[in-house]
């Protein structure tokens, strides 16, 4: 009998702890975004040029700048409740796609390539309109390293991805993130 309540006490402790996390969870008191945007209410995202394809070496990508001007859009208005200007943003994302290159990374015995790594940098310029004091100019980079027998155009979709994901993270957290 002993023994039945104390565990018909442990469950009545544990469903009232579970209530308190389900019922804070839905309050609304936490961005997990983390985003400061202050009293901003409005980003404009000017168009990223590929100044990458004139840099001897580099790959020509048809719509690369298209490609991720789209996905530092698709970030900061899935992360904020910003609204998307084409003009006079209260923020202000500008920049050039500086560096887009495939290199080799690691050899076989036989000296042949086995692995790749591509990279792409990118420059980005951030107006704050409203707190001109955390403006700042700062380049961005990331890579994807693939097997060398792969065709770039075979890894190309993964690899934007991966790297559009953390590019235009680092851009968020670096212009909003309030850590």
């Amino acid at each position: 009998m002993i023994q039945i309540k104390k565990s018909i006490g442990k469950i009545v402790i544990r469903l009232g702890f579970l209530s308190m996390l389900l019922s804070m969870g839905g309050c609304g008191a936490y961005n997990f975004s983390g985003a400061d945007i202050g009293t901003a209410e409005s980003f404009q995202v000017n168009f990223f040029q590929n100044y990458a394809d004139q840099s001897p070496g580099s790959t020509i990508v048809p719509g690369l700048d298209r490609d991720f001007t789209l996905a530092l859009q698709d970030l900061i208005n899935n992360l904020t409740s910003l609204s998307l200007t084409g003009s006079n943003g209260d923020l202000l994302y500008e920049g050039e796609i500086v560096e887009y290159r495939v290199t080799p990374m690691t050899a076989t015995a036989d000296q042949r390539t086995a692995q790749n790594r591509l990279t792409m940098s990118v420059n980005v310029r951030f107006y704050n309109r409203k707190k001109e004091d955390v403006d700042f100019e700062k380049r961005f980079s990331f890579f994807f390293d693939f097997d060398a027998a792969a065709q770039l155009t075979a890894i190309q979709a993964q690899a934007h991805e991966e790297i559009f994901e953390r590019i235009t993270q680092d851009i968020f957290n670096a212009s909003l993130g309030n850590w």
